[in-house]
């Protein structure tokens, strides 16, 4: 399997865990999964009032400079990591 294919898999597994991940990981999950298919952050940060577009924002701005490929790699050891700790229905 392709490196993308790999990673599509994953992005459809990710659909299917049994139970839903902590917020932590959601974001986690989110900014790879951003930096994967978009690459560097390229919008301006969400207002004062957005709170949860803030968080998402930030996670996915930590993670500037981080290859696709490389995040394509982490994002996959991430949901495999899920799979394994909450199981997939």
């Amino acid at each position: 399997m392709s490196l993308d294919e790999r990673f599509n898999q994953a992005a459809e597994d990710v659909k299917n865990l049994k139970s839903k991940p902590s917020d932590s990981d959601l974001l986690e999950l989110y900014a790879l999964f951003k930096q994967a298919t978009v690459g560097d952050v390229n919008t301006s940060r969400p207002g004062l009032l957005d709170l949860k577009g803030k968080a998402k924002w930030d996670a996915w701005n930590e993670r500037k400079g981080l290859a696709q490929d490389e995040a394509k790699e982490k994002y996959i050891a991430k949901v495999q990591s899920l799979i394994a700790a909450l199981g997939k229905n």
